[in-house]
């Protein structure tokens, strides 16, 4: 019952997801990152350890077609399940179950995928993969917030609007970007606004935040 683009950067090598849906706090439930590893989305009937067990299953090594092949041989639902992982080297792969509610689907594009269930029409895919592929110049937490909203404007989630998220992860294993709308009436928009606010009052002190050494342990 979410749209959803999960996504790594070319350039920075940035990883993150951008999600939106018509219940509260979705960024609690589906986004899953780590830095130097994967980024993945679990949504429709959400299993919480497809992310928690597929970032492990990258960070052996494991292709992102591997990680979902493993993860959906082990689950009986996995039918009402949808994923979308991309690794640290930009593979991507995605999973919408023939159970899921109507419209569903997933879109691969080079380091991105997109994917929905529960929407109004395929044209919210359609125009958060035309978005992301646009924006190649941006950021990627902007480009991220472009393809969600893209999304949104072409439809959405068809019972509404209630929350959003942005999580992006950098070299650091603690995030660049954790922004949360749990509750609202308009959540992209307001996830929009809240990004812009930290861009002023947050992220320029952020950048200072003490990095680990190269070659230290996690």
């Amino acid at each position: 019952m979410t749209f959803s683009i999960t996504a790594r950067c070319e350039k920075t090598g940035m990883l993150g997801v951008a999600v939106s849906t018509a219940r509260p706090a979705v960024g609690s439930l589906v986004p899953y990152v780590q830095s130097g590893v994967g980024a993945i989305a679990t949504q429709a009937l959400v299993n919480p350890f497809y992310g928690i067990d597929g970032i492990k299953l990258l960070d052996e090594g494991k292709a992102p077609a591997d990680v979902l092949a493993q993860l959906l041989a082990s689950d009986p639902d996995r039918e009402r399940r949808q994923c979308a992982v991309v690794d640290k080297d930009g593979k991507a792969a995605g999973f919408t179950g023939k159970d899921t509610v109507p419209w569903q689907g997933h879109k691969i594009g080079p380091q991105f995928v997109v994917a929905g269930n529960m929407l109004t029409g395929q044209e919210t895919i359609d125009a958060m993969f035309e978005t992301f592929q646009a924006l190649k110049n941006e950021s990627l937490p902007e480009r991220l917030l472009a393809a969600l909203a893209s999304g949104q404007e072409a439809g959405g989630d068809k019972r509404g609007r209630q929350s959003a998220a942005l999580y992006v992860v950098a070299k650091e294993e603690y995030p660049l970007v954790d922004v949360r709308v749990d509750e609202h009436h308009e959540p992209v928009q307001e996830l929009i606004r809240i990004y812009k606010k930290c861009q002023e009052d947050l992220f320029p002190y952020t950048v200072n935040l003490v990095k680990r050494k190269e070659g230290a342990t996690r």
